[in-house]
Protein backbone atom coordinates (compact mmCIF):
# COMPACT_ATOMS: atom_id res chain seq x y z
CA UNK A 1 0.00 0.00 0.00
CA UNK A 2 1.19 3.30 -1.09
CA UNK A 3 1.83 6.26 1.68
CA UNK A 4 -1.67 8.58 1.61
CA UNK A 5 -2.48 11.90 1.39
CA UNK A 6 -2.37 12.85 5.10
CA UNK A 7 -4.35 16.21 3.89
CA UNK A 8 -7.33 13.84 4.25
CA UNK A 9 -6.86 13.36 7.62
CA UNK A 10 -7.56 16.94 8.89
CA UNK A 11 -11.60 16.84 9.50
CA UNK A 12 -13.25 13.76 10.88
CA UNK A 13 -16.02 12.46 8.67
CA UNK A 14 -17.23 10.84 11.65
CA UNK A 15 -16.69 11.68 15.44
CA UNK A 16 -17.56 8.46 17.58
CA UNK A 17 -16.94 8.07 21.28
CA UNK A 18 -13.94 6.18 20.90
CA UNK A 19 -12.40 6.59 17.35
CA UNK A 20 -12.95 8.93 14.38
CA UNK A 21 -13.55 8.49 10.94
CA UNK A 22 -11.93 10.28 7.64
CA UNK A 23 -13.46 8.45 4.73
CA UNK A 24 -10.82 8.43 1.95
CA UNK A 25 -11.35 9.96 -1.81
CA UNK A 26 -7.59 8.61 -2.61
CA UNK A 27 -7.32 5.23 -2.58
CA UNK A 28 -11.02 5.59 -2.64
CA UNK A 29 -13.02 2.46 -0.20
CA UNK A 30 -10.69 3.06 2.62
CA UNK A 31 -10.92 5.14 5.75
CA UNK A 32 -8.67 5.71 8.36
CA UNK A 33 -9.65 5.27 12.34
CA UNK A 34 -8.53 7.90 14.68
CA UNK A 35 -8.28 5.96 18.00
CA UNK A 36 -9.11 9.01 20.91
CA UNK A 37 -7.94 8.29 24.19
CA UNK A 38 -11.39 8.86 25.40
CA UNK A 39 -13.56 5.72 26.86
CA UNK A 40 -17.18 4.55 26.90
CA UNK A 41 -18.82 2.25 29.82
CA UNK A 42 -22.41 1.45 29.56
CA UNK A 43 -22.99 2.87 26.22
CA UNK A 44 -23.02 6.11 27.81
CA UNK A 45 -21.33 7.49 25.70
CA UNK A 46 -17.37 9.31 26.44
CA UNK A 47 -17.12 10.12 29.96
CA UNK A 48 -13.02 9.36 30.63
CA UNK A 49 -9.75 9.22 29.20
CA UNK A 50 -6.84 7.54 29.79
CA UNK A 51 -3.66 9.09 28.40
CA UNK A 52 -2.05 7.10 25.81
CA UNK A 53 -4.74 4.90 25.76
CA UNK A 54 -5.19 6.29 21.68
CA UNK A 55 -2.16 5.31 20.46
CA UNK A 56 -1.84 1.69 22.84
CA UNK A 57 -5.05 0.61 21.57
CA UNK A 58 -3.85 1.20 18.00
CA UNK A 59 -1.00 -0.89 18.44
CA UNK A 60 -3.37 -3.74 20.13
CA UNK A 61 -5.46 -3.33 17.07
CA UNK A 62 -2.89 -3.49 14.72
CA UNK A 63 -1.05 -6.68 16.38
CA UNK A 64 -4.48 -8.59 16.68
CA UNK A 65 -5.08 -7.85 12.86
CA UNK A 66 -1.63 -8.96 11.90
CA UNK A 67 -2.08 -12.36 13.95
CA UNK A 68 -5.61 -13.28 12.06
CA UNK A 69 -4.42 -12.12 8.58
CA UNK A 70 -1.13 -14.43 9.02
CA UNK A 71 -1.53 -18.08 7.71
CA UNK A 72 1.74 -19.01 10.43
CA UNK A 73 0.03 -18.48 13.38
CA UNK A 74 -3.23 -20.25 12.22
CA UNK A 75 -1.02 -23.36 11.54
CA UNK A 76 0.38 -23.00 14.94
CA UNK A 77 -2.41 -22.53 16.75
CA UNK A 78 -4.47 -25.50 15.06
CA UNK A 79 -1.33 -27.54 15.71
CA UNK A 80 -1.04 -26.27 19.05
CA UNK A 81 -4.89 -27.47 19.65
CA UNK A 82 -4.94 -30.99 18.22
CA UNK A 83 -1.79 -31.50 20.16
CA UNK A 84 -3.73 -30.25 23.37
CA UNK A 85 -7.47 -30.25 23.29
CA UNK A 86 -9.48 -33.43 24.23
CA UNK A 87 -13.28 -31.58 23.15
CA UNK A 88 -14.40 -33.04 19.75
CA UNK A 89 -16.28 -30.21 19.25
CA UNK A 90 -12.99 -27.96 19.55
CA UNK A 91 -11.48 -30.49 17.08
CA UNK A 92 -14.24 -30.08 14.77
CA UNK A 93 -13.83 -25.78 14.58
CA UNK A 94 -9.85 -26.07 14.37
CA UNK A 95 -9.75 -29.48 11.41
CA UNK A 96 -13.25 -27.25 9.59
CA UNK A 97 -13.26 -25.92 5.81
CA UNK A 98 -12.61 -22.32 7.43
CA UNK A 99 -9.36 -23.41 9.73
CA UNK A 100 -7.87 -25.06 6.53
CA UNK A 101 -8.32 -21.80 4.37
CA UNK A 102 -7.09 -19.75 7.09
CA UNK A 103 -3.88 -21.81 7.23
CA UNK A 104 -3.23 -21.41 3.49
CA UNK A 105 -4.48 -17.87 2.87
CA UNK A 106 -5.29 -15.75 6.39
CA UNK A 107 -8.26 -15.00 7.29
CA UNK A 108 -10.31 -12.14 5.91
CA UNK A 109 -10.15 -8.64 7.49
CA UNK A 110 -10.62 -5.14 7.00
CA UNK A 111 -7.32 -4.02 8.15
CA UNK A 112 -4.15 -2.67 6.53
CA UNK A 113 -2.11 -1.28 8.63
CA UNK A 114 -0.86 1.94 10.95
CA UNK A 115 -0.31 4.95 9.40
CA UNK A 116 2.49 7.72 10.24
CA UNK A 117 0.12 10.73 9.75
CA UNK A 118 3.17 12.93 9.05
CA UNK A 119 4.69 10.51 5.76
CA UNK A 120 1.95 9.13 5.43
CA UNK A 121 3.59 5.34 5.32
CA UNK A 122 1.17 2.76 6.29
CA UNK A 123 2.74 0.41 8.08
CA UNK A 124 1.25 -3.55 7.18
CA UNK A 125 0.69 -6.77 8.98
CA UNK A 126 3.55 -7.01 11.81
CA UNK A 127 5.29 -3.87 11.20
CA UNK A 128 5.30 -0.89 13.73
CA UNK A 129 6.48 2.32 13.41
CA UNK A 130 9.07 4.15 15.25
CA UNK A 131 6.91 6.25 16.85
CA UNK A 132 3.44 4.69 17.27
CA UNK A 133 0.43 5.91 15.74
CA UNK A 134 -3.33 6.58 16.85
CA UNK A 135 -4.54 6.05 13.00
CA UNK A 136 -5.27 2.86 11.52
CA UNK A 137 -6.53 2.30 7.84
CA UNK A 138 -9.34 0.01 7.02
CA UNK A 139 -11.48 -1.04 3.72
CA UNK A 140 -14.77 0.75 4.51
CA UNK A 141 -17.93 -1.47 4.02
CA UNK A 142 -21.70 -0.38 4.27
CA UNK A 143 -23.93 0.35 7.28
CA UNK A 144 -27.23 -0.44 6.31
CA UNK A 145 -29.25 0.15 9.51
CA UNK A 146 -32.82 -1.93 10.56
CA UNK A 147 -36.09 0.59 10.13
CA UNK A 148 -38.42 1.44 13.00
CA UNK A 149 -41.84 0.12 12.29
CA UNK A 150 -44.58 0.40 14.65
CA UNK A 151 -47.88 -2.19 15.31
CA UNK A 152 -50.16 -1.20 18.60
CA UNK A 153 -47.40 0.52 20.31
CA UNK A 154 -45.13 -2.35 19.59
CA UNK A 155 -41.39 -1.42 18.11
CA UNK A 156 -40.41 -3.75 15.67
CA UNK A 157 -37.31 -3.51 13.42
CA UNK A 158 -37.19 -3.93 9.78
CA UNK A 159 -34.01 -6.03 8.82
CA UNK A 160 -35.09 -6.58 5.17
CA UNK A 161 -33.24 -3.89 3.38
CA UNK A 162 -30.18 -5.80 4.81
CA UNK A 163 -30.97 -8.77 3.35
CA UNK A 164 -28.28 -10.24 0.80
CA UNK A 165 -26.36 -6.62 0.21
CA UNK A 166 -22.89 -6.85 -0.95
CA UNK A 167 -19.80 -5.22 1.07
CA UNK A 168 -22.44 -4.52 3.85
CA UNK A 169 -21.46 -5.15 7.98
CA UNK A 170 -23.51 -7.92 9.42
CA UNK A 171 -26.00 -6.53 11.85
CA UNK A 172 -25.14 -7.94 14.56
CA UNK A 173 -22.46 -8.61 17.80
CA UNK A 174 -21.22 -11.83 18.06
CA UNK A 175 -20.13 -12.69 21.67
CA UNK A 176 -17.64 -15.74 22.10
CA UNK A 177 -17.55 -16.81 25.90
CA UNK A 178 -14.28 -19.02 27.17
CA UNK A 179 -16.08 -18.55 31.11
CA UNK A 180 -18.31 -15.86 32.83
CA UNK A 181 -17.10 -13.48 35.15
CA UNK A 182 -19.40 -12.13 37.86
CA UNK A 183 -20.48 -9.25 35.62
CA UNK A 184 -21.38 -11.24 32.70
CA UNK A 185 -25.09 -10.25 31.31
CA UNK A 186 -25.71 -14.29 30.58
CA UNK A 187 -24.57 -14.87 33.76
CA UNK A 188 -27.06 -12.28 35.23
CA UNK A 189 -29.88 -13.92 32.61
CA UNK A 190 -29.29 -17.37 33.79
CA UNK A 191 -29.45 -16.75 37.70
CA UNK A 192 -33.26 -14.99 37.53
CA UNK A 193 -34.33 -18.05 35.38
CA UNK A 194 -36.55 -21.46 36.40
CA UNK A 195 -34.82 -24.75 35.97
CA UNK A 196 -36.93 -24.86 32.95
CA UNK A 197 -36.08 -22.41 31.53
CA UNK A 198 -32.06 -22.94 32.31
CA UNK A 199 -31.89 -26.34 30.60
CA UNK A 200 -33.29 -24.28 27.50
CA UNK A 201 -30.56 -21.71 27.79
CA UNK A 202 -27.78 -24.08 28.34
CA UNK A 203 -28.57 -26.08 25.01
CA UNK A 204 -28.84 -22.82 23.50
CA UNK A 205 -25.50 -22.28 24.17
CA UNK A 206 -23.74 -25.75 23.70
CA UNK A 207 -23.41 -26.15 27.29
CA UNK A 208 -23.83 -28.86 29.99
CA UNK A 209 -23.27 -27.97 33.23
CA UNK A 210 -24.15 -25.31 35.51
CA UNK A 211 -23.54 -21.47 34.91
CA UNK A 212 -20.80 -20.10 37.59
CA UNK A 213 -18.77 -17.00 37.54
CA UNK A 214 -15.13 -17.49 36.85
CA UNK A 215 -15.26 -21.45 35.74
CA UNK A 216 -13.72 -21.92 32.34
CA UNK A 217 -15.48 -23.66 29.24
CA UNK A 218 -14.80 -27.34 27.82
CA UNK A 219 -16.17 -25.15 24.51
CA UNK A 220 -16.14 -21.80 23.55
CA UNK A 221 -20.01 -20.28 23.10
CA UNK A 222 -21.12 -17.81 20.99
CA UNK A 223 -24.68 -15.76 21.73
CA UNK A 224 -25.28 -12.55 19.54
CA UNK A 225 -26.88 -9.45 20.46
CA UNK A 226 -28.31 -6.36 17.65
CA UNK A 227 -25.91 -4.20 16.97
CA UNK A 228 -27.91 -0.90 15.07
CA UNK A 229 -30.56 -0.76 17.46
CA UNK A 230 -31.03 1.85 20.48
CA UNK A 231 -30.36 -0.54 23.17
CA UNK A 232 -28.16 -4.11 22.20
CA UNK A 233 -30.99 -6.84 22.51
CA UNK A 234 -29.82 -10.49 23.30
CA UNK A 235 -31.15 -12.46 20.78
CA UNK A 236 -31.87 -16.28 20.03
CA UNK A 237 -29.83 -18.73 17.49
CA UNK A 238 -33.20 -18.49 15.38
CA UNK A 239 -33.47 -14.53 15.53
CA UNK A 240 -29.86 -13.81 14.71
CA UNK A 241 -30.25 -16.16 11.82
CA UNK A 242 -33.09 -13.83 10.90
CA UNK A 243 -30.99 -11.00 10.81
CA UNK A 244 -28.64 -12.30 8.65
CA UNK A 245 -30.48 -13.10 5.86
CA UNK A 246 -28.16 -15.97 5.88
CA UNK A 247 -28.51 -19.82 4.49
CA UNK A 248 -28.05 -22.53 7.38
CA UNK A 249 -24.94 -22.99 6.48
CA UNK A 250 -23.62 -19.72 6.13
CA UNK A 251 -24.61 -18.79 9.60
CA UNK A 252 -22.74 -21.39 10.69
CA UNK A 253 -19.73 -19.83 9.40
CA UNK A 254 -20.15 -16.90 11.87
CA UNK A 255 -20.24 -18.96 14.60
CA UNK A 256 -17.25 -20.99 13.30
CA UNK A 257 -15.31 -18.09 12.79
CA UNK A 258 -15.71 -15.66 15.48
CA UNK A 259 -14.57 -18.82 17.66
CA UNK A 260 -12.00 -19.31 15.74
CA UNK A 261 -10.79 -15.75 15.61
CA UNK A 262 -11.40 -16.03 19.72
CA UNK A 263 -9.18 -18.93 19.85
CA UNK A 264 -6.57 -16.58 18.15
CA UNK A 265 -7.00 -13.72 20.58
CA UNK A 266 -6.74 -15.77 23.65
CA UNK A 267 -3.50 -17.09 22.06
CA UNK A 268 -1.69 -13.52 22.25
CA UNK A 269 -3.16 -12.94 25.35
CA UNK A 270 -1.96 -16.36 27.23
CA UNK A 271 1.49 -15.31 25.98
CA UNK A 272 1.52 -12.35 28.51
CA UNK A 273 -0.07 -14.71 30.96
CA UNK A 274 -4.02 -12.58 30.42
CA UNK A 275 -6.57 -15.01 30.12
CA UNK A 276 -9.29 -14.19 28.11
CA UNK A 277 -12.76 -14.06 28.82
CA UNK A 278 -14.93 -13.02 26.50
CA UNK A 279 -14.52 -10.92 23.56
CA UNK A 280 -17.45 -9.13 21.15
CA UNK A 281 -16.58 -9.52 17.07
CA UNK A 282 -18.49 -7.72 13.93
CA UNK A 283 -18.35 -9.24 10.63
CA UNK A 284 -19.07 -8.28 7.29
CA UNK A 285 -19.71 -9.78 4.04
CA UNK A 286 -17.86 -9.68 0.62
CA UNK A 287 -17.98 -11.67 -2.75
CA UNK A 288 -19.88 -14.23 -0.28
CA UNK A 289 -17.11 -14.43 2.30
CA UNK A 290 -17.13 -13.58 5.93
CA UNK A 291 -14.48 -10.60 6.92
CA UNK A 292 -13.55 -9.72 10.34
CA UNK A 293 -13.87 -5.85 11.09
CA UNK A 294 -14.59 -3.53 13.79
CA UNK A 295 -11.79 -2.15 16.64
CA UNK A 296 -10.28 -5.40 18.66
CA UNK A 297 -8.61 -4.11 21.72
CA UNK A 298 -8.54 -4.16 25.48
CA UNK A 299 -11.96 -2.30 25.27
CA UNK A 300 -13.57 -5.38 23.34
CA UNK A 301 -12.49 -8.12 25.52
CA UNK A 302 -12.15 -9.40 29.21
CA UNK A 303 -9.23 -10.59 30.36
CA UNK A 304 -7.88 -10.88 33.54
CA UNK A 305 -4.51 -11.85 35.65
CA UNK A 306 -4.92 -13.92 38.60
CA UNK A 307 -3.16 -11.92 41.53
CA UNK A 308 -2.76 -13.38 45.20
CA UNK A 309 -3.09 -10.03 47.33
CA UNK A 310 -3.19 -10.40 50.93
CA UNK A 311 -3.60 -13.87 51.18
CA UNK A 312 -6.14 -14.05 48.29
CA UNK A 313 -6.55 -14.79 44.92
CA UNK A 314 -8.21 -12.14 42.59
CA UNK A 315 -8.88 -11.80 38.97
CA UNK A 316 -7.83 -8.12 38.25
CA UNK A 317 -9.26 -7.01 34.35
CA UNK A 318 -6.66 -5.95 32.09
CA UNK A 319 -9.40 -4.15 29.95
CA UNK A 320 -12.79 -1.84 30.07
CA UNK A 321 -14.52 -4.27 32.79
CA UNK A 322 -12.33 -2.65 35.71
CA UNK A 323 -13.62 0.86 34.71
CA UNK A 324 -17.05 -0.36 34.65
CA UNK A 325 -16.15 -1.77 38.19
CA UNK A 326 -14.82 1.13 39.23
CA UNK A 327 -18.18 3.21 38.44
CA UNK A 328 -20.49 0.33 40.31
CA UNK A 329 -18.29 0.78 43.65
CA UNK A 330 -17.67 4.47 43.69
CA UNK A 331 -20.30 6.02 41.99
CA UNK A 332 -22.90 3.40 42.64
CA UNK A 333 -26.26 6.61 42.67
CA UNK A 334 -24.81 7.06 39.60
CA UNK A 335 -24.73 3.82 37.89
CA UNK A 336 -28.16 3.12 39.35
CA UNK A 337 -29.24 6.52 37.04
CA UNK A 338 -28.11 4.60 34.41
CA UNK A 339 -29.93 1.31 34.78
CA UNK A 340 -33.26 3.15 35.43
CA UNK A 341 -33.34 5.12 32.34
CA UNK A 342 -32.24 2.29 30.22
CA UNK A 343 -35.77 0.34 31.81
CA UNK A 344 -37.36 3.59 31.31
CA UNK A 345 -36.61 3.99 27.33
CA UNK A 346 -37.42 0.38 26.58
CA UNK A 347 -40.28 0.15 24.68
CA UNK A 348 -40.08 4.10 23.81
CA UNK A 349 -37.96 3.59 20.22
CA UNK A 350 -35.26 6.36 22.06
CA UNK A 351 -31.78 6.20 23.68
CA UNK A 352 -31.95 5.94 27.42
CA UNK A 353 -28.95 8.64 27.27
CA UNK A 354 -31.38 11.28 25.93
CA UNK A 355 -33.47 10.23 28.67
CA UNK A 356 -30.15 10.65 31.31
CA UNK A 357 -29.10 13.45 30.57
CA UNK A 358 -32.27 15.37 30.57
CA UNK A 359 -33.03 14.00 33.89
CA UNK A 360 -29.48 15.17 35.18
CA UNK A 361 -30.22 18.62 33.60
CA UNK A 362 -33.73 18.74 35.91
CA UNK A 363 -31.44 17.35 38.74
CA UNK A 364 -33.25 14.27 39.09
CA UNK A 365 -30.08 12.34 38.35
CA UNK A 366 -26.29 12.78 39.29
CA UNK A 367 -23.85 14.07 36.76
CA UNK A 368 -21.53 11.61 35.32
CA UNK A 369 -18.81 11.30 37.84
CA UNK A 370 -15.08 12.51 37.15
CA UNK A 371 -12.28 9.47 38.01
CA UNK A 372 -10.17 9.53 40.27
CA UNK A 373 -6.53 10.26 38.02
CA UNK A 374 -4.75 7.69 40.32
CA UNK A 375 -6.94 5.30 38.78
CA UNK A 376 -6.30 5.89 35.84
CA UNK A 377 -2.96 5.94 35.89
CA UNK A 378 -3.19 1.92 36.71
CA UNK A 379 -5.51 1.64 33.60
CA UNK A 380 -2.64 3.14 31.20
CA UNK A 381 0.08 0.94 33.18
CA UNK A 382 -2.09 -1.74 31.82
CA UNK A 383 -2.24 -0.62 28.62
CA UNK A 384 1.77 -0.24 27.85
CA UNK A 385 3.06 -3.16 29.10
CA UNK A 386 1.00 -4.68 26.51
CA UNK A 387 2.18 -2.39 23.96
CA UNK A 388 6.01 -2.57 25.34
CA UNK A 389 5.66 -6.32 24.80
CA UNK A 390 4.38 -6.50 21.57
CA UNK A 391 6.96 -3.91 20.39
CA UNK A 392 9.77 -6.53 22.12
CA UNK A 393 10.91 -3.61 24.49
CA UNK A 394 10.13 -6.08 27.60
CA UNK A 395 10.81 -9.99 27.64
CA UNK A 396 7.33 -12.45 28.54
CA UNK A 397 9.20 -13.19 31.97
CA UNK A 398 9.19 -9.09 32.84
CA UNK A 399 5.73 -8.97 31.64
CA UNK A 400 4.35 -11.07 33.56
CA UNK A 401 6.35 -9.19 36.44
CA UNK A 402 5.12 -5.82 35.42
CA UNK A 403 1.34 -7.02 35.36
CA UNK A 404 1.60 -8.88 38.62
CA UNK A 405 2.44 -5.47 40.40
CA UNK A 406 0.23 -3.34 38.74
CA UNK A 407 -2.29 -5.66 39.50
CA UNK A 408 -1.32 -5.48 43.01
CA UNK A 409 -1.91 -1.31 42.65
CA UNK A 410 -5.21 -2.06 41.67
CA UNK A 411 -6.01 -3.94 44.94
CA UNK A 412 -4.21 -1.69 47.08
CA UNK A 413 -5.72 1.57 45.36
CA UNK A 414 -9.56 -0.21 46.52
CA UNK A 415 -8.15 -0.94 50.55
CA UNK A 416 -6.62 2.53 50.63
CA UNK A 417 -9.65 4.90 49.46
CA UNK A 418 -12.34 1.68 50.14
CA UNK A 419 -13.99 -0.81 47.97
CA UNK A 420 -12.13 -3.66 48.88
CA UNK A 421 -15.26 -5.17 50.08
CA UNK A 422 -16.99 -4.55 46.67
CA UNK A 423 -14.37 -5.69 44.61
CA UNK A 424 -13.93 -8.92 46.54
CA UNK A 425 -17.22 -9.66 46.07
CA UNK A 426 -16.86 -8.99 42.53
CA UNK A 427 -13.38 -10.39 41.52
CA UNK A 428 -12.32 -12.70 44.62
CA UNK A 429 -11.61 -16.52 43.75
Amino acid sequence: MKPIDTSQLKNADYIGSVQNLYFLKDPPGFMVCETTSGGSVFDVGTIFSIVGSDVNRAAIRHKIYSLLSDPKEWQALCSELNKTSSDARLSEYINSNLAKKFQTEGAKTHHIGLVDKESGIVYEKGQFPEKLSKYVMVKQYNVIKPKLVTYMSNNLWDYSEYFTKDKSLIPLENIVRFGLTPASSVLKKYLKMNDKERSAFLKELGLTKELTAWERFNMPTVDFTTKYEPEDRNLSLQEALYITGFKGEQFFDIMRMAILGSLMVSRFFEGLGLFLWDIKWELAVEGGELVFVDTIDTDSVRVTSQIEYNGSLYMVHFNKQSMRDYYVIKHAEWYKAVNDTKAKAKGLGVSFTEILKDGQIKGIYPPTPVVDKEFLDIQKAKQEIIVSDISGKVSNEETRKEINKIGQEELAYYQKTGGIEQISALNKR
